[in-house]
């Protein structure tokens, strides 16, 4: 299983997945401990936001993405792609795979929809209802 994860710093899981450019993949077997195999780095035309979606992106060969925040559109842009969005609070993206892999977080779609008043009317998903506290623009 391929297992991306939006870091823009490569240290820390970030959010508003629709504008990341950077991911860490890690493969997991179900075997042994998963692992990061690969770093990605897009040009600002390969962020989902604003991509040609008729198109292949790197992200179709991924299972998964784990990220802090998306909008609605991401999640339903990569379900169309085969890719499952998963939101974390967990800022440690090794973590937050061993978190995805144990049961321990949610796909996106079962998250916090919330409207942060994006003039683009985007809603945000992210993990945690509970005072619908937003860590997407982290």
């Amino acid at each position: 299983m391929r297992i991306a994860v939006t870091s823009q710093n490569y240290r820390t899981v970030t959010g508003h997945a629709g504008r990341a450019r950077r991911f860490i993949v890690f493969e997991a077997n179900g075997q042994e401990p998963s692992r990061e195999v690969e770093r990605l780095d897009f040009d600002a035309d390969m962020a989902i936001h604003g991509f040609d979606h008729r198109a292949a992106h790197p992200l179709d060969s991924m299972n998964v993405l784990i990220t802090g925040g998306a909008g609605a559109g991401f999640i339903q842009h990569l379900a169309a792609r085969g890719v499952l969005v998963v939101a974390t609070e967990e800022s440690d993206p090794g973590m937050a795979v061993e978190a995805f892999l144990a049961g321990r977080v949610k796909p996106a779609s079962e998250g916090c929809n919330h409207d942060h008043g994006d003039p683009d009317g985007d809603e945000h998903v992210h993990a945690s209802g509970q005072g619908h506290t937003c860590n997407c623009h982290g």
